[in-house]
């Protein structure tokens, strides 16, 4: 993908206690980053979730984590992560992820998140919210794979 396909973007900082002995950023940082940057996106769409979850008893189980690395992250280096809305289902959605350096095109790595919503109760499957889909539609409806 490239960068323009992304509306939002998240800016963080590397900070020393997220690297390695490399002086990279340790694998499991990176899935830190997505789940920040995630939540920061629904906050921007605006999305109240931690009501949704409490009026509805509903919240959403993550089912799938996938991160590809392509370059490198260094201590300090200023990054930012875009994130998109890739699908929606019936009950779920999945979100394309990139990790880019701040204001630049390279992409240093990429991922999907696979959240499920489900019905905290019965531990099932439920179908999502109108009021989320149709803003997330609005926001990133144009780069949506169709639903199977």
């Amino acid at each position: 993908m490239a960068r323009s396909d992304y509306v939002f973007f998240y800016p963080f900082r590397v900070r020393y206690s997220e690297i390695d002995g490399q002086m990279i950023v340790f694998n499991a940082h990176y899935l830190t980053y997505f789940d920040t940057t995630i939540s920061e996106y629904f906050r921007a769409l605006p999305y109240d979730y931690r009501e949704q979850v409490k009026s509805t008893g509903e919240d959403f189980h993550t089912v799938k984590t996938l991160v590809e690395y392509s370059q490198p992250i260094y201590f300090d280096q200023d990054i930012e992560v875009g994130v998109r809305t890739a699908r929606i289902g019936r009950s779920s959605l999945t979100f394309r992820l990139e990790i880019h350096p701040k204001d630049e095109d390279s992409c240093l790595a990429s991922g999907e998140v696979v959240w499920v919503n489900t019905d905290q109760t019965s531990q099932r499957a439920a179908a999502l919210r109108v009021e989320l889909t149709d803003k997330l539609r609005a926001l990133d409806g144009k780069s949506m794979e169709a639903a199977s």
